[in-house]
């Protein structure tokens, strides 16, 4: 013969309730609405083999937790303490830990480790280590910031997001860069290429085989580049790239965005822009270049066509500045621009929290 059933559960209505809403709830973890559906069909004289593949839990599972609620009631529904060895150090110390992480060492240190500041702490650098994972802390890393101090600055960042979200009708505006003193550089040993497991590997140490200096115009509407590599970098070398524009874009008006750089200010340059009306410049703040759409095309030519190149001459370097461009123009299409000309200003004028160190 089989054993005999359990008989239900008794419950009273406030834990009737209680079970249902743990059940019914959004929040509630997944572990707590099992226990509380066992306990329920439990109640209602469920066997419980039929409990556990209804639920979909194992029969020494069910068997635990209508022992646990008939012995301790909703409480022995909660998971139990776990055993192991107590923290050594509570709040207090973890508390002094993160405030002493936030401030400056002393003396000729610039930053904390593990062991040092356990020292001045008094207690393990692991537990230093275990502090630091909780509280997102990482006093080994350190990144750069720069905020504008050009007066001109909300002038400057209206015109420029000014003309990508409204441009002039029938002008074209061009964002205009030139990347200075482009490295011809050759591995020194032939990479090693990419493999299962195994990145693309290459020395550490190049050749450099000279520089090119590039001229490129992005044209906002379509994504399509103009570009040109010249030797030098001069307010002649600039001009001489205007001069193509001109005839790239030969009747319409041409609004260019450009940074501060003085080949763009070159007397020649401020001369030929007295004749050529239809040409129009818009300057980026100072230290604010990302407003410049064609930074984006310049990290996508790098991490295209260039970092992980290798070349032996001038030649080839603007050979594979070429090849890359052509295909570019062939399938081009627009950035979309989203940051209005508040957002811009609001983030490069933000200045540091006066209690975030900076003073330091």
């Amino acid at each position: 013969m089989g054993a005999p059933a359990a008989p239900p559960l008794e419950l009273t209505a406030a834990e009737v309730d209680a079970l249902r809403s743990i059940v019914r709830g959004d929040t509630g973890e997944q572990r707590s609405v099992t226990r509380a559906r066992i306990v329920l069909l439990a109640a209602e004289g469920m066997a419980n083999t039929h409990i556990a593949r209804h639920v979909g839990v194992s029969l020494p599972t069910v068997l635990l937790w209508r022992a646990r609620f008939a012995d301790h009631g909703l409480d022995g529904l909660e998971d139990a303490p776990h055993p192991g060895r107590p923290r050594l150090y509570g709040r207090e110390a973890r508390d002094r830990i993160v405030a002493e992480t936030l401030r400056k060492p002393e003396g000729s240190v610039t930053r904390w480790s593990r062991a040092r500041l356990a020292d001045r702490v008094g207690v393990s650098a692991s537990t230093v280590g275990r502090v630091w994972r909780e509280a997102n802390l990482k006093p080994h890393r350190s990144v750069t910031f720069k905020y504008s101090n050009d007066p001109e600055l909300v002038e400057k960042v209206t015109g420029v997001v000014g003309l990508y979200l409204d441009p002039p009708e029938r002008a074209i505006v061009l964002s205009v860069f030139d990347a200075t003193q482009v490295q011809a550089l050759r591995c020194t040993q032939p990479m090693l290429p990419l493999r299962p497991g195994l990145p693309e590997r290459h020395t550490h140490d190049d050749q450099r085989h000279g520089t090119v200096n590039l001229f490129a115009a992005l044209s906002v509407a379509t994504g399509r580049v103009t570009h040109e590599a010249r030797e030098r970098h001069t307010g002649a070398d600039f001009l001489a790239f205007l001069k193509r524009l001109a005839r790239a874009y030969p009747k319409c008006e041409v609004h260019l965005i450009l940074d501060n750089v003085s080949t763009h200010k070159a007397p020649a340059v401020r001369a030929w822009l007295s004749r050529h009306k239809r040409f129009v410049f818009h300057f980026t703040p100072t230290s604010a270049s990302f407003v410049n759409q064609i930074e984006i095309w310049f990290g996508i030519l790098t991490r295209g066509a260039v970092r992980r190149g290798s070349f032996s001459s001038v030649e080839e370097l603007t050979s594979a500045i070429d090849a890359f461009t052509r295909p570019w123009n062939d399938r081009a299409a627009p950035f979309t621009w989203i940051k209005t000309a508040d957002q811009i200003v609001a983030k490069a004028t933000r200045k540091p929290n006066e209690n975030s160190g900076a003073g330091h």
